[in-house]
């Protein structure tokens, strides 16, 4: 089973970018599928971005499309998440995991997890 790991999140003012990072323990890296996650205070959470094994192939919630870009690279067992143009609605604890598809957007879908990174967006 592969561990997780976030950082990069931090304070950021409104119309700002991050890059939050994700590495990844194991061998086996290049066989997941993975995804980022947010969860604001009160709130479910929900899926952001997911990204295929070679990615080739991304999706995202209609809400970061053209402002975030999801990535990765293998060699170094990392995934990547750009934010740019951040909104104070961005503003969550934000979380990659492993799953089972690209386009599987449900968290209860995804396998492993890493503790999470704050992202707060201030005006």
């Amino acid at each position: 089973q592969v561990q997780l790991v976030e950082s990069g999140g931090g304070l950021v003012q409104a119309g700002g970018s991050l890059r939050l990072s994700c590495a990844a323990s194991g061998r086996t890296f290049s066989s997941y599928i993975m995804g980022w996650f947010r969860q604001a205070p009160g709130k479910e959470r929900e899926f952001v971005a997911g990204i295929s094994r070679s990615g080739s192939i991304t999706y995202y919630t209609d809400s970061v499309k053209g402002r975030f870009t999801i990535s990765r690279d293998n060699a170094k067992k990392m995934v990547y998440l750009q934010m740019n143009s951040l909104l104070r609605e961005d503003t969550a604890v934000y979380y990659c995991a492993t799953g089972p598809s690209v386009y599987r957007t449900n968290p209860a879908d995804f396998g492993s997890w890493g503790q999470g990174t704050q992202v707060t967006v201030s005006s």
